[in-house]
């Protein structure tokens, strides 16, 4: 059975994921990124509070963010959108704010 390059790319981006968390019915989007020299530092979310990264790695893994799975690089955690075909709510394609 062969795949086309959409299915590939959604399993491949959801093996990179250590944990996909079931979100809750009134979890919140993030809609913005917090940077700081260039790097994410947080998020904002769509009730216009901003987390840090850390925060928002624990609200997803509870389940009060949607849209996203946790991943790792080194010893740190991090957040990446799910594959839903559209990349318009990427988190690398979202409005970033200064932290």
């Amino acid at each position: 059975m062969y795949m086309n390059k959409k299915e590939l790319g959604a399993k491949l981006a959801y093996a990179a994921l250590d944990e996909v968390p079931k979100p809750q019915a009134d979890a919140k989007k993030i809609v913005g990124l917090v940077k700081s020299s260039g790097r994410i530092s947080g998020y904002q979310l769509s009730d216009g509070t901003t987390v840090t990264k850390e925060q928002g790695v624990a609200m997803a893994k509870a389940g009060e963010i949607q849209g996203v799975g946790v991943a790792h690089r080194k010893d740190s955690e991090y957040l990446k959108s799910l594959p839903d075909g559209t990349e318009d709510n990427n988190l690398s394609n979202l409005p970033s704010i200064s932290g």
